[in-house]
């Protein structure tokens, strides 16, 4: 009777301290990105992936005082597999559409993603679309940088050139095969800093969006969390350093590296909460 007693009285014990140190200890965050998109995520000398987002959501992890396991699988993968329950988040680049945040949450934005073209150094640099006629531009085959360039090519006179790759359509041009390139601005100017003889040219600013880190739809908590994670980085220059590092260039002013946009979400978009919110970053 004794044993079953002190049995009992530890059970009861346990039941009232368990509480307290499961919410001290919460689980890994389960996140995925593409590992084969330079500078974001790609393989590392001696195994493993770094990039881009690593550094950030690793360091965001960390002020959620969370510990991280990131994948590194294909991008089409990586939706589904948050939305089965296999990722919190995702931590890949992930562009901001209406139909996506009708089907998810998204933080606010971290980086702004555009089309841009990139040239070979020396050649003459391109104000407008006008400026190809004639020439020839390099483009990654299935993306929508082929898209839009198939479509001014009718209307400026200038060859569209398809390639398997983004790195393809880039030798292209240093080749002189092609004139220019148009690809995602964040891989062109990556591809700039690795070769000198390749430029960052032309940003089309009207393509300009949101990339930012999706939810679950039924998960606010986490989304309100990471966020504050990712604006006390872009608060204390934390996004900014990762920002030159993979670059190789400073965020410009009005860089979502640097800007932190009011509520939560991206404004304008399914899912935005306006609702104004004290940032509190800890030390």
């Amino acid at each position: 009777m004794m044993h079953r007693r002190f049995a009992a009285l530890a059970v009861a014990a346990l039941m009232c301290v368990s509480p307290a140190l499961a919410q001290d200890k919460k689980p890994p965050l389960r996140t995925g990105v593409d590992g084969t998109f330079a500078p974001h995520a790609m393989p590392k000398l001696g195994g493993g992936v770094e990039g881009f987002q690593i550094d950030v959501f690793t360091e965001a992890a960390k002020r959620m005082k969370r510990d991280i396991t990131i994948d590194a699988v294909s991008f089409s993968t990586l939706i589904p597999g948050m939305q089965s329950g296999r990722y919190d988040f995702i931590a890949a680049p992930t562009t901001v559409t209406k139909e996506r945040a009708e089907n998810m949450l998204f933080t606010a934005g971290y980086l702004w993603t555009a089309f841009q073209f990139g040239i070979k150094k020396g050649s003459a640099p391109i104000k407008s679309w006008a400026d190809l006629k004639g020439k020839a531009v390099a483009v990654n085959k299935g993306t929508p940088y082929e898209t839009l360039a198939k479509k001014m090519a009718e209307q400026h006179g200038f060859t569209v050139q398809v390639y398997d790759t983004q790195p393809d359509a880039t030798q292209a041009v240093l080749s002189g095969r092609a004139y220019a390139t148009l690809g995602g601005n964040t891989t062109i100017v990556y591809a700039a800093s690795k070769n000198p003889q390749f430029i960052a040219d032309l940003e089309l600013a009207e393509t300009r969006a949101h990339w930012a880190a999706p939810v679950p739809k039924d998960n606010p908590k986490l989304r309100a969390e990471l966020q504050d994670a990712l604006d006390c980085m872009k608060k204390d220059g934390t996004m900014a350093k990762f920002y030159e590092k993979w670059f190789n260039k400073k965020p410009a002013a009005d860089d979502l590296a640097v800007v932190i946009t009011p509520g939560y979400g991206v404004p304008g978009m399914p899912g935005y909460d306006p609702t104004p919110h004290e940032l509190k970053c800890g030390g």
